[in-house]
């Protein structure tokens, strides 16, 4: 029987593993889906792999059953803000970039654990310091020099760039709420079960989104490369990746969960650096340990106590 302790450490390694694996996709695979439209990869990204996991969790149904009302809500917010919203936002930012800054837009996406502790102030009514406040503005100070330096933000040639880093930050607040909101649905379900109702979920939702759009024809656009890597995807950093992390934030805190997935930009530099060739400057070097450093202690300094 594995002891708590080792079972706390196998899920720290499994939500880092995630966290590489997400890391890899964001700036090796889903930039390479960049001729579909954003909206249209976002839905096959949940439907393919939903497709897929009903092979083996198609009995699974039957759990539906368990969830009371509160799970039932927490189920359609992670997959309206972690499944839908913070997955198209993360998309459509390393869209905007074309491939230039890739490490940049997923550093400032690590602002979530910063909007996981308001949202759990918020909701779970848990006290934060005044420290926490301080650092967490120095967090975005850093981000803003990460993403432009010390210059000026120019909002007519740094259009794309500005809007990739909102849709970053934006991000970081839909995956930060889907972190809270998931905790709580672990509380009713497997990892496993869990991941198949997420994809589902999403998968529901968007279907009608991409008729609305006119975007169900866009399936002649996919290119036999595009089929590659959603397959890729599917294996690796979409259902596997959740399904791991799922397993780790069974089995620890939520807040120490985002801090696990600071890997994911981590990895994304080193990626970005052994792919694409792209280096981050002096400036971005010092603004990205800055603002990673200030999340790590704002993260700290939250106080797990209930008013």
């Amino acid at each position: 029987m594995n002891s708590p302790k080792r079972i706390k450490i196998i899920s720290a390694i499994m939500i880092s593993i995630a966290a590489v694996l997400w890391g890899f996709d964001g700036v090796i695979l889903t930039p390479r889906l960049s001729n579909l439209n954003v909206v249209f990869v976002v839905f096959l990204l949940h439907a393919l792999p939903f497709i897929l996991m009903n092979a083996f969790f198609f009995k699974r149904y039957k759990e539906l059953k368990k969830l009371d009302r509160n799970a039932l809500i927490s189920l359609v917010l992670v997959s309206v803000l972690g499944g839908a919203l913070g997955t198209i936002a993360i998309v459509y930012a390393l869209f905007l970039v074309n491939f230039q800054n890739l490490s940049v837009v997923v550093l400032l996406q690590k602002f979530q654990p910063i909007f996981a502790i308001i949202l759990a102030a918020i909701f779970l009514h848990e006290k934060v310091s005044k420290k926490f406040y301080l650092w967490g503005i120095i967090a975005i100070i850093g981000g803003h020099f990460l993403t432009f330096g010390f210059n000026i933000p120019n909002f007519q040639t740094d259009t794309n760039t500005m809007k990739a880093g909102l849709l970053s930050v934006f991000a970081s607040f839909a995956f930060g709420s889907s972190t809270v909101f998931s905790k709580s649905l672990l509380n009713k379900l497997s990892f496993d079960t869990a991941t198949f109702f997420r994809y589902g979920m999403t998968t529901l939702l968007l279907f009608p989104v991409i008729i609305i759009l006119g975007k169900l024809g866009d399936f002649q656009l996919i290119t036999p490369t595009n089929w590659l890597i959603f397959g890729i995807i599917a294996l690796t950093s979409g259902t596997v990746a959740i399904m791991l992390y799922y397993y780790g934030l069974k089995n620890i805190k939520a807040s120490h969960a985002t801090l696990l997935e600071l890997f994911f930009p981590i990895s994304a530099i080193l990626f970005d650096y052994l792919i694409n060739g792209i280096v981050l400057s002096a400036v971005q070097w010092i603004s990205a340990t800055i603002m990673i450093f200030a999340i790590i202690k704002a993260s700290l300094y939250s106080k797990r106590k209930k008013k």
